[in-house]
Order: structure tokens, then sequence, then C-alpha cells
């Protein structure tokens, strides 16, 4: 275990800027990868929907649902 961990203690030395920097020399990578995990949901087909093609279904669904559940509402509290 000590071992795999100065292993990983090595690489991690291995990225550049780290007295100017510190931990923060990681943001550039960690946002260019939320870039391509974005680019993928946007454009990768899983059967004939991308992620957003869901996405955007289910809003309409939910706000369709909440629609009737007002509608319900309000019909019952008129007959009353």
């Amino acid at each position: 275990m000590f071992r795999k961990s100065q292993n990983l203690k090595y690489i991690l030395s291995l990225v550049p800027g780290k007295r100017r920097f510190g931990t923060y020399r990681f943001l550039p990578l960690f946002f260019c990868i939320g870039g391509v995990m974005e680019l993928t949901m946007i454009n990768v087909r899983i059967g004939k929907e991308t992620f957003y093609d869901v996405y955007r279904r289910k809003q309409s669904e939910r706000e369709y649902q909440h629609k009737i559940e007002e509608r319900f509402v309000l019909k019952d509290s008129e007959a009353k």
C-alpha cells in the first residue's frame, strides 16, 4: 500500500507549477475533463437519444404533470 502511495506522489509531482500554484495547478486539467464530458453528453448518441434529449423530454413531462395537477386542484376548489 505504501508503495502505491509513493508512485502516486511521484506522478503528481511531475505536473509543473507546484511552487507557484500549489494544488490549484490541477484546475486546468479538471476544466478540460469537464469540457470533454459536456461535449460527450451533447454529441454522443446512445440509442437514438443524447443526454440533453432525455433531459428536455423529462422536463416537459414534469411541466405537463404539474399543469394537470394545477387544473385538478382548481376544479376541486371551484366545486366547493
